[in-house]
Protein backbone atom coordinates (compact mmCIF):
# COMPACT_ATOMS: atom_id res chain seq x y z
CA UNK A 1 0.00 0.00 0.00
CA UNK A 2 2.78 2.71 0.69
CA UNK A 3 3.92 1.84 -3.41
CA UNK A 4 0.15 3.39 -3.71
CA UNK A 5 0.59 6.09 -1.40
CA UNK A 6 3.83 7.42 -3.29
CA UNK A 7 2.53 6.93 -6.61
CA UNK A 8 -0.46 8.75 -5.13
CA UNK A 9 1.55 11.38 -3.91
CA UNK A 10 4.11 12.10 -6.96
CA UNK A 11 1.39 12.28 -9.17
CA UNK A 12 -0.46 15.21 -7.37
CA UNK A 13 2.90 16.82 -6.79
CA UNK A 14 3.30 17.05 -10.59
CA UNK A 15 -0.07 18.13 -11.10
CA UNK A 16 -0.01 20.82 -9.04
CA UNK A 17 3.79 22.02 -10.36
CA UNK A 18 2.03 21.75 -13.52
CA UNK A 19 -1.42 23.99 -12.42
CA UNK A 20 1.40 26.85 -11.04
CA UNK A 21 2.90 26.89 -14.02
CA UNK A 22 -0.37 27.34 -16.09
CA UNK A 23 -1.35 30.10 -12.90
CA UNK A 24 2.01 31.84 -14.05
CA UNK A 25 1.21 32.40 -17.65
CA UNK A 26 3.27 34.69 -19.82
CA UNK A 27 1.49 37.48 -20.91
CA UNK A 28 0.82 38.37 -24.95
CA UNK A 29 3.76 40.06 -26.69
CA UNK A 30 1.75 42.69 -27.51
CA UNK A 31 0.99 43.44 -23.26
CA UNK A 32 3.28 45.43 -21.40
CA UNK A 33 4.51 45.97 -18.32
CA UNK A 34 1.95 48.47 -16.32
CA UNK A 35 3.08 50.87 -13.68
CA UNK A 36 0.65 51.90 -11.03
CA UNK A 37 0.28 55.35 -12.24
CA UNK A 38 -1.27 54.03 -15.33
CA UNK A 39 -3.43 51.32 -13.61
CA UNK A 40 -5.06 54.66 -11.87
CA UNK A 41 -4.77 56.28 -15.16
CA UNK A 42 -6.42 52.94 -17.12
CA UNK A 43 -9.37 53.39 -14.35
CA UNK A 44 -10.02 56.71 -15.20
CA UNK A 45 -10.11 56.16 -18.71
CA UNK A 46 -12.36 53.65 -18.41
CA UNK A 47 -14.76 55.27 -16.11
CA UNK A 48 -14.78 58.24 -18.96
CA UNK A 49 -14.93 55.58 -21.77
CA UNK A 50 -17.98 53.99 -20.50
CA UNK A 51 -19.72 57.17 -19.75
CA UNK A 52 -19.97 58.33 -22.81
CA UNK A 53 -20.72 54.77 -23.86
CA UNK A 54 -23.74 55.34 -21.75
CA UNK A 55 -24.25 58.75 -23.64
CA UNK A 56 -23.96 57.19 -27.08
CA UNK A 57 -21.00 58.42 -28.04
CA UNK A 58 -19.77 55.74 -29.23
CA UNK A 59 -16.54 57.27 -31.11
CA UNK A 60 -15.86 58.55 -27.94
CA UNK A 61 -16.06 54.94 -25.85
CA UNK A 62 -13.94 53.41 -28.65
CA UNK A 63 -11.23 56.12 -28.43
CA UNK A 64 -11.40 55.17 -24.95
CA UNK A 65 -11.33 52.04 -24.56
CA UNK A 66 -8.45 52.05 -27.48
CA UNK A 67 -6.06 54.12 -25.45
CA UNK A 68 -6.53 52.15 -22.44
CA UNK A 69 -5.43 48.66 -24.11
CA UNK A 70 -2.41 50.84 -25.74
CA UNK A 71 -1.22 50.94 -22.27
CA UNK A 72 -0.85 47.10 -21.95
CA UNK A 73 -4.14 47.16 -19.45
CA UNK A 74 -6.06 44.15 -21.29
CA UNK A 75 -9.19 42.56 -19.77
CA UNK A 76 -12.07 40.65 -21.06
CA UNK A 77 -14.38 43.73 -19.64
CA UNK A 78 -12.21 46.09 -21.83
CA UNK A 79 -12.46 44.16 -25.20
CA UNK A 80 -16.00 43.40 -24.87
CA UNK A 81 -17.16 47.03 -24.14
CA UNK A 82 -15.04 47.93 -27.21
CA UNK A 83 -16.41 45.61 -29.14
CA UNK A 84 -20.55 46.72 -28.02
CA UNK A 85 -19.08 50.27 -29.23
CA UNK A 86 -17.99 49.19 -32.61
CA UNK A 87 -21.55 47.19 -32.99
CA UNK A 88 -23.71 50.17 -31.79
CA UNK A 89 -20.91 52.06 -34.85
CA UNK A 90 -21.97 49.27 -36.96
CA UNK A 91 -18.50 48.68 -37.65
CA UNK A 92 -19.14 44.39 -37.21
CA UNK A 93 -15.58 43.63 -38.22
CA UNK A 94 -14.21 45.31 -35.43
CA UNK A 95 -17.03 44.64 -32.98
CA UNK A 96 -16.11 40.50 -33.83
CA UNK A 97 -12.76 40.76 -33.38
CA UNK A 98 -13.05 42.60 -29.88
CA UNK A 99 -15.86 40.03 -29.16
CA UNK A 100 -13.01 36.80 -30.01
CA UNK A 101 -10.40 38.84 -27.99
CA UNK A 102 -12.70 39.08 -24.98
CA UNK A 103 -13.74 35.48 -25.08
CA UNK A 104 -10.25 34.56 -24.90
CA UNK A 105 -9.66 36.08 -21.79
CA UNK A 106 -12.97 34.76 -20.12
CA UNK A 107 -14.59 32.02 -22.27
CA UNK A 108 -17.48 31.31 -19.84
CA UNK A 109 -19.05 34.98 -20.29
CA UNK A 110 -22.07 33.65 -21.76
CA UNK A 111 -22.97 37.69 -22.72
CA UNK A 112 -19.81 37.64 -24.77
CA UNK A 113 -20.92 34.61 -26.68
CA UNK A 114 -24.07 35.50 -27.24
CA UNK A 115 -23.06 39.21 -28.56
CA UNK A 116 -20.81 37.66 -30.79
CA UNK A 117 -23.37 35.33 -32.29
CA UNK A 118 -25.59 38.28 -32.73
CA UNK A 119 -22.71 39.96 -34.44
CA UNK A 120 -22.17 37.27 -36.71
CA UNK A 121 -25.50 36.92 -38.18
CA UNK A 122 -24.53 40.32 -39.60
CA UNK A 123 -21.48 39.19 -41.85
CA UNK A 124 -21.95 38.14 -45.26
CA UNK A 125 -19.91 34.75 -45.30
CA UNK A 126 -21.65 31.79 -43.71
CA UNK A 127 -19.59 29.19 -42.80
CA UNK A 128 -21.14 25.36 -42.43
CA UNK A 129 -18.72 23.74 -39.58
CA UNK A 130 -17.08 20.66 -40.59
CA UNK A 131 -18.99 18.26 -38.63
CA UNK A 132 -16.47 16.53 -35.46
CA UNK A 133 -17.27 13.93 -33.46
CA UNK A 134 -19.69 14.48 -30.15
CA UNK A 135 -17.06 13.60 -27.43
CA UNK A 136 -15.04 16.64 -29.02
CA UNK A 137 -17.46 19.33 -29.23
CA UNK A 138 -18.29 18.06 -25.54
CA UNK A 139 -14.53 17.97 -24.46
CA UNK A 140 -14.14 21.75 -26.09
CA UNK A 141 -17.06 23.27 -24.36
CA UNK A 142 -16.11 21.89 -21.07
CA UNK A 143 -13.02 23.60 -21.45
CA UNK A 144 -14.69 27.01 -21.71
CA UNK A 145 -16.27 26.93 -18.75
CA UNK A 146 -13.48 28.94 -17.42
CA UNK A 147 -10.72 30.81 -18.20
CA UNK A 148 -6.76 29.42 -18.15
CA UNK A 149 -6.43 31.03 -14.53
CA UNK A 150 -9.96 29.43 -13.05
CA UNK A 151 -8.77 26.10 -13.84
CA UNK A 152 -5.36 26.54 -12.64
CA UNK A 153 -6.77 27.85 -9.39
CA UNK A 154 -9.11 24.63 -9.57
CA UNK A 155 -6.21 22.48 -10.29
CA UNK A 156 -4.61 23.79 -7.08
CA UNK A 157 -7.47 23.48 -4.70
CA UNK A 158 -8.32 19.83 -5.84
CA UNK A 159 -4.35 19.09 -5.68
CA UNK A 160 -4.76 20.41 -1.43
CA UNK A 161 -8.13 18.62 -1.48
CA UNK A 162 -6.39 14.95 -2.45
CA UNK A 163 -4.27 15.58 -0.38
CA UNK A 164 -6.28 16.28 3.15
CA UNK A 165 -8.19 13.28 1.69
CA UNK A 166 -5.41 10.92 1.34
CA UNK A 167 -4.22 12.04 4.92
CA UNK A 168 -7.77 11.18 6.14
CA UNK A 169 -7.37 7.45 4.52
CA UNK A 170 -4.60 6.77 5.80
CA UNK A 171 -4.55 7.41 9.33
CA UNK A 172 -8.35 7.57 10.10
CA UNK A 173 -9.75 4.18 12.55
CA UNK A 174 -12.81 4.16 11.29
CA UNK A 175 -13.54 1.94 7.70
CA UNK A 176 -16.12 4.24 6.48
CA UNK A 177 -13.55 7.51 6.80
CA UNK A 178 -11.10 5.24 5.11
CA UNK A 179 -13.65 5.05 2.24
CA UNK A 180 -14.72 8.22 2.27
CA UNK A 181 -11.20 9.99 2.14
CA UNK A 182 -10.22 7.16 -0.50
CA UNK A 183 -13.05 7.91 -3.04
CA UNK A 184 -12.83 11.65 -2.46
CA UNK A 185 -9.42 11.39 -3.00
CA UNK A 186 -9.48 10.13 -6.35
CA UNK A 187 -12.61 12.46 -7.37
CA UNK A 188 -10.31 15.20 -6.38
CA UNK A 189 -6.79 13.78 -8.45
CA UNK A 190 -9.31 13.45 -11.57
CA UNK A 191 -10.48 16.53 -11.52
CA UNK A 192 -7.14 18.23 -10.98
CA UNK A 193 -5.66 16.20 -14.07
CA UNK A 194 -8.61 17.40 -16.44
CA UNK A 195 -8.57 21.49 -15.01
CA UNK A 196 -4.71 20.92 -16.16
CA UNK A 197 -5.68 19.71 -19.09
CA UNK A 198 -8.32 22.24 -19.84
CA UNK A 199 -5.91 24.83 -18.45
CA UNK A 200 -3.15 24.11 -20.92
CA UNK A 201 -5.74 24.03 -23.56
CA UNK A 202 -6.80 28.18 -22.72
CA UNK A 203 -3.28 28.55 -22.52
CA UNK A 204 -2.62 27.44 -25.79
CA UNK A 205 -5.64 29.67 -27.11
CA UNK A 206 -3.81 32.38 -25.37
CA UNK A 207 -0.02 32.34 -27.11
CA UNK A 208 -0.59 30.69 -29.79
CA UNK A 209 -3.28 33.22 -31.03
CA UNK A 210 -3.61 31.75 -34.52
CA UNK A 211 -7.16 32.82 -35.57
CA UNK A 212 -7.85 36.34 -37.08
CA UNK A 213 -10.63 38.01 -38.45
CA UNK A 214 -10.72 39.24 -42.46
CA UNK A 215 -10.77 43.19 -41.86
CA UNK A 216 -11.00 44.66 -45.57
CA UNK A 217 -14.46 44.41 -47.67
CA UNK A 218 -13.90 41.72 -49.43
CA UNK A 219 -10.69 39.78 -50.24
CA UNK A 220 -9.66 37.11 -52.75
CA UNK A 221 -8.40 33.67 -51.29
CA UNK A 222 -5.67 32.45 -53.58
CA UNK A 223 -4.20 29.21 -54.51
CA UNK A 224 -0.56 30.57 -54.45
CA UNK A 225 0.44 33.25 -52.32
CA UNK A 226 1.03 35.65 -55.37
CA UNK A 227 -1.36 37.52 -57.27
CA UNK A 228 -1.34 35.39 -59.96
CA UNK A 229 -2.58 32.75 -57.81
CA UNK A 230 -6.04 30.69 -58.98
CA UNK A 231 -8.69 32.73 -57.38
CA UNK A 232 -10.50 29.80 -55.23
CA UNK A 233 -13.19 32.25 -53.24
CA UNK A 234 -13.85 35.44 -51.77
CA UNK A 235 -14.17 36.69 -48.11
CA UNK A 236 -16.23 39.23 -46.80
CA UNK A 237 -15.27 41.65 -43.25
CA UNK A 238 -16.11 39.51 -40.18
CA UNK A 239 -15.18 36.28 -40.96
CA UNK A 240 -12.95 34.41 -38.95
CA UNK A 241 -10.37 32.34 -40.33
CA UNK A 242 -7.47 29.99 -38.81
CA UNK A 243 -3.76 30.77 -39.80
CA UNK A 244 -1.99 27.86 -41.21
CA UNK A 245 1.17 29.18 -42.27
CA UNK A 246 2.60 32.23 -40.53
CA UNK A 247 6.34 32.17 -42.13
CA UNK A 248 5.22 34.58 -45.16
CA UNK A 249 5.03 38.66 -43.95
CA UNK A 250 2.72 39.61 -46.82
CA UNK A 251 1.08 36.23 -47.49
CA UNK A 252 -0.93 34.39 -44.78
CA UNK A 253 -2.38 30.89 -45.70
CA UNK A 254 -5.99 30.44 -43.77
CA UNK A 255 -8.20 27.84 -43.38
CA UNK A 256 -11.97 28.06 -42.60
CA UNK A 257 -14.12 26.06 -40.72
CA UNK A 258 -15.88 24.32 -43.43
CA UNK A 259 -12.23 23.22 -44.43
CA UNK A 260 -11.65 25.34 -47.18
CA UNK A 261 -8.00 26.77 -47.75
CA UNK A 262 -5.55 29.42 -49.54
CA UNK A 263 -3.72 32.27 -49.42
CA UNK A 264 -4.97 35.84 -48.37
CA UNK A 265 -2.86 38.98 -48.04
CA UNK A 266 -1.81 39.96 -44.87
CA UNK A 267 -3.12 43.77 -44.49
CA UNK A 268 -6.80 42.04 -44.94
CA UNK A 269 -6.88 40.07 -41.62
CA UNK A 270 -5.71 40.90 -37.95
CA UNK A 271 -4.85 38.20 -35.61
CA UNK A 272 -7.14 38.13 -32.49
Amino acid sequence: MKKIYFALLFLMSFLTVQAQEEAQTEQPNNVQTVTSTQVINAAQQKVEADSAYYREDYASAIAGYEQILQTGEESADIYYNLGNSYYKSKDIAKAILNYERALLLNPGDNDIRFNLKLANTKTVDKITPVSEIFFVTWFRSLSNVMSEHGWSVLGILTFLLALCMLALYIFARKISLKKLGFILAIISIIVCAFANIFASMQKAELLNRDHAIVMAASVTVRSTPNESGTELFILHEGTKVQIKDNTMKEWKEIRLEDGNEGWIQTSAIEVI
